[in-house]
């Protein structure tokens, strides 16, 4: 079951959460570095991460799934958040250029399904960040957080889903070495620091970016016979035998005709 969108929105809203918000945050902008002129999606509960984009990126929307709930965002300005069923997005197919997937897979019911749709709607050129609860980390425990829900992951499984989803990843990242508690949250910075030198393996959040996986597709050749009249052959009047000549029929076989794949 979801967390509910008012949950997620009261987290980031508390001094923990505002510190995973801006750890998080800057990984990502990291990643992506100057996002003008691209179309960028955000899948589960993407938006206290999206407002750190470098520069302004032509179009960016919020996709937050049925079962968590939608808020309006941003607070000013036109709406850029919808509801969506997640196994079944309304976007056109190759329609943005990076996707933040976040708050997303943990609790889905079909997370393949969700990272098949995620690449359906990811350009060619496209890239895809996803962000989920790291298995060995202490906030995949912290109930009190959004991240001590659903299914939490190991470095090898999301990488095994998302190419069985074929999405290829790239790179990977961690973040979060702070424990999952308020008191620490404003020595933060410093865990952050000492933790990637020396105890990576427990970071309490993975973010893997990956691409689509395309393929170049070899076209398949098929052998066709061609029948060919000899001169001296006359065809014959309708309902009448063919008129006998010194000439032969000939039936030769045809030069390998190249016919796309499928």
């Amino acid at each position: 079951m979801r967390r509910d969108v008012l949950e997620l929105r009261a987290f980031y809203g508390s001094p923990l959460g505002r510190v995973a918000r801006e750890m998080l945050a800057r990984k990502v902008s990291e990643a992506w570095g100057d996002a003008a002129g691209l179309d960028v999606l955000g899948v589960g509960y993407p938006t206290p991460f999206l407002q750190y984009l470098d520069h302004r990126p032509r179009r960016v929307l919020a996709a937050m799934p049925g079962a968590q709930g939608v808020e309006v965002w941003p607070r000013n300005g036109r709406n850029r958040s919808v509801l969506v069923e997640e196994g079944d997005l309304p976007f056109r197919n190759a329609m943005f250029d990076r996707v933040l997937a976040v708050h997303a897979l943990e609790e889905s019911p079909d997370p393949l399904q969700l990272l098949c749709e995620i690449g359906r709607i990811t350009a060619p050129t496209g890239r895809v960040i996803v962000a989920v609860a790291a298995r060995n980390g202490a906030w995949a425990n912290a109930e009190k957080t959004p991240f001590g829900h659903g299914r939490p992951f190991t470095r090898l499984q999301l990488e095994s889903l998302l190419r069985e989803a074929e999405l290829e990843p790239t790179g990977y990242t961690r973040a979060l070495y702070a424990p999952p508690m308020a008191a620490f949250a404003r020595w933060a910075e410093g865990f952050e620091q000492a933790g990637a030198r020396l105890w990576p393996g427990f970071a309490g959040i993975i973010l893997m970016e990956a691409v689509k996986q395309t393929f170049a597709v070899k076209p398949r050749g098929a052998r066709a016979r061609a029948h060919v009249l000899v001169p001296g052959l006359q065809p014959s009047p309708v309902g009448m035998p063919p008129a006998r000549t010194s000439g032969r029929r000939k039936q030769l076989s045809s030069d390998r005709l190249e016919t796309p794949g499928v």
